[in-house]
């Protein structure tokens, strides 16, 4: 049973850090609202903005100024957030990885082990924290925009809203926070339960054995 939890932690862990990288890289966190008029399909990330031609098909993107340069805030902390998820989840995917009972890695080791992958559950939920923080903080952003031109009655031609990427962030973030309790939590719990291994006991004066040995020897005489 903690040999399918290890596995199953692990395979969480690996998809959801691999949603991670995925969003923090794609172009998608917004995206126009779907409009009949629109000849165009917009899409806004974190790092550049892409603009596809519905009907020829033809992409183009627009990369963003250096990352030094000025950008609104929710880009610039939702690209820390970001980036910071992504090195702590991969961090903890490795510890993982070699924390896991099938590996070889420290066989004669157990409580090594069982640290070690404890300690990989709790750097992943801080990743995966962060990451939430930052994709659900970069959609109500965009929703209380939208929501604040609506209310005013400004209409400036395109409506944006989040798109697949944002999603993903917010799914991969999910994923390694339920990857981080069962580390945690399930797993603690199954290993705690397991009965410690006994010393061999050492043989002296008062034990029993050598008091019959003693009687034995005593009553020959």
């Amino acid at each position: 049973m903690a040999v399918a939890l290890q596995l199953m932690s692990f395979c969480v862990a690996l998809i959801s850090t691999l949603f991670l990288v995925a969003a923090t890289w794609t172009d998608c966190w917004m995206v126009n609202a779907d409009d009949s008029l629109e000849v165009s399909h917009k899409c806004r990330g974190l790092w550049r903005e892409c603009v596809t031609n519905m009907q020829d098909g033809i992409r183009t993107c627009d990369q963003y100024d250096s990352i030094l340069a000025e950008h609104p805030l929710k880009i610039v902390v939702t690209r820390a957030l970001l980036i910071t998820a992504d090195i702590l989840s991969g961090f903890a995917l490795v510890l993982l990885a070699l924390g896991l009972d099938c590996i070889k890695f420290l066989k004669d080791e157990p409580h090594v082990k069982l640290k070690m992958r404890y300690s990989s559950g709790l750097v992943l939920g801080v990743g995966s924290v962060l990451g939430l923080v930052g994709s659900v903080w970069y959609a109500v952003d965009i929703y209380m925009e939208r929501t604040t031109l609506v209310l005013h009655s400004v209409f400036l031609g395109v409506h944006y809203d989040f798109g697949w990427s944002c999603w993903l962030g917010m799914v991969g973030s999910s994923g390694c926070f339920v990857a981080a309790i069962v580390l945690t939590c399930c797993l603690s719990a199954t290993a705690g339960g397991a009965a410690p291994r006994r010393r061999p006991q050492r043989l002296t004066h008062h034990s029993p054995i050598v008091t019959c040995k003693m009687y034995a020897m005593a009553s020959r005489v």
